[in-house]
């Protein structure tokens, strides 16, 4: 299974401005594709885990294994390309 895990922030800008981008694609792609929210400030541990540095970060992990990472914000289309082209969707 793929599993795109969202690192964000509350107070972050372009973090806001990605929620309905990762609503809309989690019901698009529900079935195909699992999605996790980490907020770094609650979860600083996970967040370290992955080495995150900046927000939004947005990895794409591929039976447990991260595949491909982008970090900013991304119209749906592409963000959805970006997902399909590493996973193999």
């Amino acid at each position: 299974m793929v599993k795109l895990i969202d690192f964000f922030a509350t107070w972050c800008g372009p973090c806001k401005m990605m929620e309905p981008v990762f609503t809309e694609l989690k019901q698009e792609l529900a079935g195909r594709v699992e999605f996790e929210k980490v907020d770094v400030d609650s979860d600083p541990v996970r967040a370290g885990q992955f080495r995150v540095m900046s927000v939004p970060t947005f990895v794409l992990e591929k039976d447990g294994r991260e595949v491909a990472r982008t970090v900013g914000y991304h119209a749906k289309e592409d963000l959805k390309t970006w997902i399909e082209s590493h996973s193999q969707l």
